[in-house]
């Protein structure tokens, strides 16, 4: 995971190279003002086409199916491990939002399967008998994200953290996102690009 988000910037890069060196279109000016029309470019302000630099955190929770709040699964902090990890592989996820008992929004913090390999397997604790509580990521120490955070800075923290899942929090938990959604994210864009540049350059663009 190391890296994934300076990968994903030179994608950019490396499709337009592809393309000049592909296109009948002969003239660098002309096929900048393309690139800036299809999403290409990132430093135009007048930039029509969504890019990954425009694209948030909310707009990747929607694709998810997760803009109604309680979509997103979780877990309290005074469930047994057993229960909670039972949730994420009937789910198939590596992670659960941990709740406040009584407030059902409010964030406790995450529990992970990492969580559960490195504090219950490998201390041979039972984990009916181990509460979430006791292995969580609290609160104050996770890394978080709002709404509007830019996708491309959601991946950097990730990377930077070497973590794979980052609430979202808007005062309230909203949401939760993982570098495999990101990363859909990313490979979507780009096919989108791929797909406007040929558009444009095969005249479906006027």
């Amino acid at each position: 995971m190391q890296g994934l988000a300076r990968i994903v910037r030179s994608c950019q890069e490396t499709l337009k190279l592809a393309i000049l060196q592909n296109s009948p279109v002969g003239d660098n000016a002309e096929m900048k003002r393309v690139f800036s029309r299809c999403g290409c470019v990132t430093s135009s302000p007048t930039m029509q086409q969504k890019g990954l630099e425009n694209t948030t955190v909310a707009e990747v929770l929607m694709a998810k199916g997760e803009e109604k709040v309680g979509t997103w699964l979780w877990c309290r902090t005074d469930d047994t491990v057993y229960d909670a990890v039972k949730h994420m592989a009937q789910n198939n996820v590596g992670s659960l939002v941990v709740l406040r008992p009584g407030e059902q929004q409010l964030i406790a913090g995450v529990i992970t399967e990492r969580d559960y390999l490195r504090k219950v397997i490998a201390q041979d604790r039972s984990s009916k008998y181990t509460r979430v509580g006791e292995i969580m990521t609290d609160q104050n120490k996770l890394i978080t994200v709002t709404s509007d955070t830019n996708i491309l800075h959601a991946m950097e923290l990730m990377t930077e953290n070497n973590i794979r899942h980052v609430p979202v929090i808007d005062g309230k938990i909203v949401g939760m996102i993982s570098i495999k959604d990101v990363v859909q994210a990313v490979v979507e864009q780009q096919s989108g690009e791929v797909k406007r540049l040929n558009e444009f350059i095969k005249g479906n663009y006027y």
